[in-house]
């Protein structure tokens, strides 16, 4: 079996280094962004990756930054004793998933060292297509209708490393990047199972040079993005009210509120035709079975699912019923 370096910070890293440990190898030493202030009270919060390890009382570094060179004396410090304390662990491959910080070329050579396999990134797109921080968001905002998982051998570039392995799934039209994340991290895992299991075994790996073909960034996520242009098409805001669930939420503003946007679906034809005349972009036109329906630039979006600012999400059906009749509501862009 493996003894393993492992980097990573949210739930989806959890994913691989759970599975990782539960297939038998070692984790011999855990990395992990610091705690930070999340939820009403702001309070510190350990990440899912800290949590697993302190569980299964695994070794843990919580360096702010990896910068050796950084102007900032403590963080410099802080990031030379984690190089020290990697070149002093013995291990045989180094894992990074969704870690948050960048891995300098030092951390690079220690895991490259003889003896050694190198470090692998567990990436969820089919790369080259979304390169960067949000490719599950920006692959269904894009209408991509395939992504995947790619295992890729770190270089110092920005997921540029040659690709080890990659698997391929569908996105279903009704696909949020909650529940594309779930599916993408459970694929992630497995796939580097698999791969530590055949560096384990000295099978030959492949390793395949990218292409900058075809090649697009995934820019993080903003949430000056998240509110809704209804003058854009039926089809596009859907794709963004499902891109951004659950994280910014798509937004947009009536009568000086500001409400989110969780599920959607655009109305074909013959449905939005039921609401003839001529109508302004963001207009509430009509109630449906389901919730209530806003034109768009070229037809109509039916609203299944909002939120009101502190409130719970509900269902856009029981929303409609305690605002004014439909035809009188419009929304518009905030003006902050």
């Amino acid at each position: 079996m493996m003894r393993v370096v492992f980097a990573g910070t949210p739930d989806f890293a959890a994913h691989a280094l759970q599975a990782i440990e539960a297939a038998g190898h070692t984790i011999a030493l855990v990395l992990t962004q610091p705690d930070r202030r999340a939820g009403r009270g702001m309070h510190l919060q350990a990440s899912p990756v800290k949590e697993f390890a302190l569980g299964k009382g695994i070794p843990l570094l919580q360096p702010t930054s990896l910068n050796i060179n950084s102007h900032d004396e403590a963080k410099r410090a802080e990031a030379i004793a984690a190089l020290h304390a990697i070149s002093r662990t013995q291990f045989d491959a180094m894992v990074v998933v969704a870690y948050g910080l960048i891995i300098p070329q030092a951390m690079l050579d220690l895991a490259e060292q003889p003896g050694r396999h190198g470090a692998f990134n567990i990436h969820g797109s089919l790369l080259p297509r979304w390169r960067g921080a949000a490719p599950i968001q920006r692959a269904i905002a894009a209408g991509d209708e395939r992504t995947g998982i790619t295992i890729m051998q770190m270089d110092a570039g920005l997921d540029t490393g040659d690709m080890v392995m990659s698997e391929a799934i569908d996105i279903e039209p009704d696909e949020t990047s909650s529940s594309l994340h779930d599916r993408l991290a459970e694929l992630g895992a497995k796939l580097m199972v698999r791969c530590l299991a055949m560096l384990d075994a000295q099978e030959e790996i492949t390793r395949t040079p990218q292409s900058d073909e075809g090649m697009c960034y995934a820019e993080k996520i903003q949430k000056t993005e998240a509110e809704i242009d209804w003058s854009q098409n039926a089809v596009t805001i859907d794709r963004l009210i499902r891109a951004f669930n659950p994280f910014p939420g798509a937004s947009s503003t009536l009568n000086g509120q500001s409400l989110k946007f969780w599920r959607a679906r655009p109305l074909v034809k013959e449905l939005a035709d039921q609401y003839p005349g001529s109508h302004h972009s963001g207009s509430i036109v009509g109630k449906s079975k389901d919730g209530f329906v806003v034109w768009c630039k070229d037809g109509a979006l039916e609203v299944l699912e909002i939120q009101k600012p502190g409130g719970r999400r509900m269902s856009a059906a029981q929303w409609i019923q305690s605002e004014k009749p439909p035809g009188t509501l419009q929304f518009t862009k905030s003006t902050a």
